[in-house]
């Protein structure tokens, strides 16, 4: 990590990556690498334009982090999030604490712990959120049908989704197609 690599919470999809870009383009900042909560920026920003880089993001639902823990949890969720929304299809059997070990490059205990102290819940529930909250966009788009949701979620069976379907929402995915007025959460509020 360097000084003109900047980490950046609730960039959760690719509306938010275009429009930090385009924000930090109209400051005259040349962004040579942008992912999910994180940007990399081809010259180290002084403390003025650190400043208005903040006030900028702040005004479009944003947030500076310049702490090394909350940028290790933001990079916990933004992995996440890429695997569950805009990964095609993962491996059957991923091994989510393997996988977030291996690409933050410490120890998962450290990661779980540190996790779990500053969010008040588990990595494991945050990943069960953020899996719930993409079965109930993939039905409100009404494109596939529940099996093929838990197939493209890697569920072991249509049983195993519908199940933790129903323990986190009350409903089972077939009421839940049925109701008029579904809610769903924005991802940078779950």
């Amino acid at each position: 990590m360097d000084n003109k690599t900047l980490y950046i919470k609730n960039m959760v999809c690719d509306r938010c990556i275009k429009v930090v870009k385009e924000e930090l383009m109209k400051l005259d900042h040349v962004v040579t690498t942008i992912k999910l909560g994180e940007v990399i920026l081809s010259k180290e920003p002084d403390t003025m334009q650190l400043i208005e880089i903040k006030k900028t993001l702040k005004a479009n639902g944003f947030e500076f982090l310049d702490d090394k823990k909350s940028k290790i949890i933001e990079k916990i969720k933004n992995l996440i999030i890429e695997l569950i929304y805009y990964k095609e299809q993962t491996s059957p059997h991923i091994n989510y604490s393997e996988y977030l070990s291996n690409k933050i490059g410490l120890d998962y205990s450290y990661i779980s712990s540190l996790f779990s102290s500053v969010e008040n819940k588990t990595i494991e529930k945050y990943i069960i959120s953020q899996k719930i909250e993409r079965v109930k966009e993939l039905i409100l788009y009404g494109e596939l049908s529940v099996k093929e949701i838990a197939d493209k979620l890697n569920y072991s069976s249509l049983q195993a989704l519908s199940s933790q379907f129903k323990k986190e929402t009350g409903l089972t995915p077939t009421e839940f197609r049925n109701i008029k007025e579904n809610e769903r959460k924005s991802l940078d509020k779950i």
